[in-house]
């Protein structure tokens, strides 16, 4: 078996696990809604001004000139078009509707005030300044100005932003695709523990945390603990990276370490001086039948060691291998005095109490009830760290 002396550090390893990936996985261009998730394949550049046109920002009256105005028929609605004032007219309009060529501002409806001779006033205030609640072309950005950078994740908020620049599509880098192997024979798929059997935590919980992390999880299959089985489920996997839980120690029904020798895999990680999750691993599998390069994810069979080993290892690669930017660590200070292991680092649930981070009880590496409660996990170095100590703080993926 192939294997490293020592454990690998905990920084090193998310170092390893981001850096075996030499380029992000091809471009592919989608619409907007498929692009949900992906990176930015290439920078976002505004294909408009934006606004498009000087607009109104608030209901009112287009106005020319100081006031007061004669008012002019009809209204200047979003979408419609707006005939040029003369000085000193004015003409209803809505928010959003172009604003009339020779009009200088807005005046709010609360701020004016028709006379009895059909005359609009500014009610008990001074002529609006120029440009006075005018949304100006290009205020936001001029055609062909960045708008965001290659790598960038296309969030919903992205999504929006490209329509309002003009995009129908996208190119972004394609998803890892994932499958999820849950290994040992005493997993239940449905209903409480019974009979020595304990039910499959890992299941419901990882693929929505990889597909957070940017993959596409394509499976998930319980394989019982035989050679044989878990051989064949890692053979004829396609996926450009095979997460595993379980069977990554020593025990009498680990086969995960002779599955990877005898398929020539390469070890990358072989064990991280972390706690819970110590016994995780990264291999480098064969290349695929295509020549893809795929990777195989080995994380513990507890649960909370199995979330540290995502956060740790498949993480970082998913995000490399999806062409995401690395994210600015969050580090905030604890609350209290954080216990740490006596030489490894240790990934503590945290909640978030205003700026500060605090630990929460049931910690343990076969524990989940500490995880449910909390906004992330904590980086705390061997030997802990005292209250008020800023911690890097690994943040769950959205929902």
């Amino acid at each position: 078996m192939t294997a490293h002396d020592s454990s690998t550090s905990w920084a090193r390893a998310r170092d390893i696990a981001r850096d075996c990936v030499e380029e992000a996985l091809p471009a592919v261009t989608l619409d907007l809604a498929g692009a949900l998730g992906h990176a930015l394949a290439d920078p976002l550049t505004a294909l408009t001004d934006l606004p498009a046109f000087d607009s109104s920002a608030m209901d009112g009256w287009a106005v020319a000139g100081a006031g007061p105005w004669r008012l002019r028929p009809g209204r200047v609605l979003a979408g419609g078009p707006a005939v040029p004032l003369p000085p000193g007219t004015a003409v209803a309009i809505a928010t959003g509707a172009p604003l009339p060529d020779g009009a200088s501002a807005v005046l709010r409806r609360e701020h004016g005030a028709l006379t009895a001779g059909g005359e609009l006033r500014n009610e008990g205030r001074g002529p609006p300044p120029e440009g006075c609640d005018v949304r100006p072309r290009g205020q936001e950005c001029r055609t062909g100005e960045p708008l965001l950078p290659a790598g960038a994740t296309v969030t919903p908020a992205v999504l929006g932003l490209a329509a309002a620049a003009g995009y129908d599509r996208l190119t972004v880098h394609r998803r890892p695709v994932v499958e999820l192997l849950v290994l040992g024979s005493e997993l239940l798929d449905a209903g409480p523990p019974r009979d020595g059997r304990v039910r499959d935590a890992l299941g419901p919980l990882l693929p929505p945390w990889l597909r957070g992390s940017g993959a596409r999880v394509v499976g998930r299959r319980l394989v019982s603990d035989d050679l044989g089985l878990l051989r064949a489920a890692v053979h004829d996997s396609a996926a450009d990276v095979v997460v595993t839980t379980g069977s990554t120690a020593a025990g009498p029904v680990d086969f995960l370490h002779d599955v990877l020798d005898e398929a020539g895999a390469r070890f990358l990680v072989d064990s991280v001086a972390v706690r819970p999750g110590h016994p995780m691993l990264l291999a480098e599998l064969p290349p695929a039948a295509d020549g893809r390069t795929r990777h195989l994810v080995g994380l513990p069979g507890n649960p909370l060691a199995a979330v540290a080993g995502t956060a740790t290892l498949a993480v970082p690669l998913l995000r490399r291998l999806g062409g995401h930017q690395d994210a600015v660590p969050l580090r905030l200070p604890t609350a209290t005095d954080l216990p740490g292991h006596p030489r490894y680092t240790r990934l503590l649930p945290v909640r978030r109490l205003a700026h500060q981070v605090g630990p929460l009880p049931f910690d343990g590496s076969a524990m989940l009830r500490g995880l449910a409660c909390a906004d992330g996990l904590a980086v705390v170095p061997p030997g802990g760290v005292p209250a008020g100590t800023e911690v890097e703080v690994l943040e769950a993926p959205a929902a």
